[in-house]
């Protein structure tokens, strides 16, 4: 009997929230070393900007090595695509509670 996808302990979808969920700690620990090295929580946009980048350019790899190196794994555009949800909801994180932290209204 073939196994699929859903059986057992992983569900349907784990493998998009576990995507989700890696890059949202590695934006959080990206934002977290850049307030421990600049030791402020200055809000920059560009900081914004390169943990994007960051992220994006780990997301596009992981994704590529799929496609090409290890042809035992597939490559989706919807993995990418939690990536980056996990991505923007660490951004989301981080611009809401600097906001509350430095008393800003939140527009």
């Amino acid at each position: 009997m073939p196994e699929t996808e859903g059986e057992g302990f992983f569900f349907t979808g784990f493998d998009k929230m576990t995507h989700l969920g890696f890059f949202f700690i590695l934006s959080v620990l990206l934002f977290y070393g850049k307030i421990k090295y600049q030791h402020n929580f200055g809000f920059r946009t560009l900081t914004i900007f390169k943990i994007i980048l960051i992220s994006a350019i780990i997301g596009g790899v992981i994704e590529l090595l799929q496609w090409k190196v290890f042809t035992y794994r597939s490559a989706e555009w919807w993995d990418f695509g939690c990536d980056m949800l996990g991505c923007f909801m660490a951004v989301f994180s981080y611009i809401l509670l600097h906001k509350l932290n430095f008393n800003e209204k939140i527009d």
